[in-house]
């Protein structure tokens, strides 16, 4: 299906890269980086959504700018995860390493429960930030909402479109020479994955991204309505395969893939149901990956024709598990802010244990993480 970009949605090459489809990492253009002064290695970054786990995210992305060795090449992203894609890629274009840290700083500070919100907006906000986890306020705007937001919710309140606009320059974002940028969202009339890229890349897209059915109407974009891009990409991986010229996808992941206990009531169980739904998709693409690189190394695939793609990731699911339901879920300041700060812990543990693996290698077994 055609994506709003104007052009064909991105091929998906099974995720072997061609090796004559592009030049060595080295030889990525400047303008297409973002980049500090002591950057060495390039990355693709892929984030995950998941409500205000998304502050982890945010965190995560803090510290490895603030370490500055990783270049990134281009970045993709549902829901949440847009949310912080497009922020950084903005702020970095307004202030480079220190306007990007400052830009995820405002945007989260300023749809916290504690920013510049009204009662009803702040309640939006709590009940999208809280739906994925059982948080007794989302519980609460789950049931209310039904049946359907167009009666619950007329005036499709969204106060995260006004965080965006206030912050954003999407015209700038747009015509700027800079890093791939991917937001996925869910074509309602087809059922499938849609992916918008930077060039065409409005207010819209990302209220698509973040859509959730049960909470908000449709966002319509050239007459199509679309859901949330976790259901179908979260993240999609495979635009990054053309965008960018690294073989390195570095994974923000926040959505557990494991559990080891069985859901009983009937939060934990839609809970649970929400994880896997919102993991299926990534899961199939690290498997086909896995699938590709086992035929490049058995020789199937020849080594001179395609690359092996080169798997990181850094997991949040052991730094927010501690808490419970409602703490994780917290969106005011200082909950988001513990989020943050155990993201930049989960970072900078990373860098410490496998940067100088970036490059050469991948630092998780997709067989063993995800079949």
């Amino acid at each position: 299906m055609p994506t709003q970009s104007g052009g064909p949605e991105p091929h998906n090459p099974a995720t072997a890269i061609p090796e004559g489809d592009r030049a060595a990492p080295a030889a990525a253009a400047p303008g297409h980086v973002l980049a500090g002064p002591r950057a060495e290695k390039p990355v693709a970054l892929a984030l995950q959504g998941g409500g205000a786990h998304g502050a982890f995210t945010w965190g995560v992305l803090d510290a490895l700018i603030e370490d500055g060795r990783l270049a990134f090449e281009a970045v993709t992203g549902a829901s949440a995860g847009a949310m912080n894609a497009v922020v950084l890629v903005d702020g970095w274009l307004e202030g480079g390493p220190d306007g990007a840290r400052a830009g995820l700083e405002r945007f989260w500070r300023e749809v916290s429960l504690d920013g510049d919100l009204g009662p009803a907006q702040r309640s939006v906000v709590s009940g999208v930030l809280g739906l994925f986890k059982g948080n007794p306020v989302a519980e609460f705007w789950g049931k209310a909402l039904q049946p359907s937001p167009y009666v619950s919710n007329p005036l499709n309140i969204n106060p995260l479109r006004k965080a965006l606009d206030r912050q954003v320059d999407f015209e700038r974002l747009r015509a700027a020479d800079t890093a791939g940028l991917f937001v996925s969202a869910t074509n309602v009339w087809t059922g499938k994955l849609a992916v918008f890229e930077r060039e065409r890349l409005t207010a819209d897209h990302l209220m698509a991204s973040a859509c959730l059915p049960t909470v908000f109407q449709a966002v319509e974009i050239d007459g199509v309505p679309y859901w949330d891009g976790g259901y179908l990409g979260n993240p999609p991986l495979y635009p990054l395969h053309r965008a960018a010229r690294t073989r390195d996808i570095l994974l923000v992941q926040i959505n557990p893939v494991e559990r080891r206990e069985t859901p009983r009531t009937e939060a934990e169980i839609r809970d649970r149901l929400n994880e896997i739904t919102f993991n299926a998709n990534l899961m199939r693409e690290l498997r086909a990956i896995d699938f590709v690189d086992g035929l490049i190394e058995e020789g199937t695939l020849g080594r001179g024709d395609y690359r092996r793609v080169l798997v990181h990731r850094i997991d949040g699911t052991d730094a927010l598990e501690d808490s419970n339901a409602a703490s994780k879920l917290d969106a005011r300041w200082a909950g988001l802010q513990r989020l943050r700060d155990r993201g930049r812990a989960a970072a900078q543990d990373w860098l410490a244990r496998h940067f100088a693996q970036v490059g050469r290698q991948s630092t998780i077994d997709l067989r063993q993480a995800y079949q």
